[in-house]
């Protein structure tokens, strides 16, 4: 069925992309669609070469007529809501946000509304002709920091192409159990849990997924890291702090119980007990900006709930050497 983003698009392949595959080919010369895009349209029968429908991988000679049947599969009607948004940047193209805790990134299962991207489309209504508005990667519920959001299909197709080729930097801040001696990677594939389908786990025949990690600061039984995503799977780097068993403070599904230690003050115990969301933080992002083809980067503060710990878990510290 057509609807108001239906259109032929005609055109001649040049000379200069003689003997590549008709879908790599069509996706340099219609940079605003996705290769994949492309594909699906091509396995429908709406990409026609000289008249006649050929498969993806054929490849072309140059000259030939391409008419392409655009056919946009209308977004669902996710509802504008005007829930506040902390904007760290923003410009034609892209949109960084500072998630807060406790804002949910994608309408779903038992939350059709009050999201991010809900907010989104509030702050800019034309991102509804985009897919999940734009938004290309997400963060847990309770994970606060920073996400980029693109404005545009051409900017949506390229910051897609980063992120699949692991080239966009993701950096998170954690407070864990236990003291951390010097920096490691996590090479772990994951999937869901067999048995607790809310719950990922770690599972040979999942999809890869590695994490870097770094000692940013060191306390008595806890360690302040610094860690950057090669891969963005569902609850990554909680798994895998867990599967090394320094979980993060206040992590639910994969910390298990309060660890306390000798000497503590009440202060920090109180603390402890009453962090009831993982204390990670996304405090950088960086990646190659779709429009002037420069990097940028952006770094924001911990949040006030980290900022407390830290500051109680280095009183511990002094307050218990020796």
């Amino acid at each position: 069925m057509n609807n108001d983003n239906d259109k032929i698009h005609t055109l001649v392949i040049p000379e200069t992309h003689a003997d590549e595959r008709l879908d790599q080919a069509l996706a340099k010369l219609l940079p605003s669609y996705s290769r994949s895009q492309i594909q699906s349209w091509i396995e429908q029968g709406l990409v026609l070469v000289n008249g006649i429908a050929i498969k993806g991988k054929t490849k072309v000679k140059g000259g030939e007529t391409v008419s392409v049947n655009i056919v946009i599969k209308p977004q669902p009607e996710w509802e504008a809501q005007a829930i506040p948004l902390n904007v760290v940047y923003e410009d034609d193209a892209v949109l960084i946000i500072n998630k807060p805790v406790g804002l949910i990134v994608h309408p779903g299962a038992g939350n059709a509304d009050r999201t991010l991207l809900n907010a989104v489309l509030h702050h800019a209504p034309q991102l509804q002709m985009l897919p999940r508005a734009g938004i290309l990667h997400r963060l847990d519920k309770d994970t606060s920091g920073l996400l980029v959001i693109a404005k545009t299909a051409a900017a949506l197709k390229d910051l897609s192409h980063q992120l699949k080729e692991r080239t966009i930097l993701r950096e998170y801040q954690a407070l864990v159990y236990g003291t951390i001696i010097s920096g490691n990677t996590v090479d772990a594939p994951i999937d869901r849990h067999p048995l607790q389908r809310k719950r990922m786990a770690i599972v040979e025949t999942g999809r890869p997924a590695v994490t870097h990690y770094r000692v940013a600061e060191r306390y008595r039984a806890h360690t302040r890291l610094k860690l950057k995503l090669e891969t963005g799977r569902t609850h990554q780097i909680r798994v895998h702090m867990s599967h090394i068993r320094h979980p993060i403070i206040g992590d639910a599904a994969y910390g298990g119980r309060v660890q306390l230690t000798k000497g503590m003050s009440q202060e920090l115990i109180t603390c402890l007990r009453q962090f009831k969301r993982q204390a990670l933080h996304a405090f950088a992002l960086g990646f190659v900006h779709p429009l002037t083809g420069e990097p940028v980067h952006f770094e924001i503060d911990l949040p006030n709930d980290m900022q407390e710990l830290i500051k109680l878990l280095r009183i511990d510290k002094e307050e218990n050497q020796g």
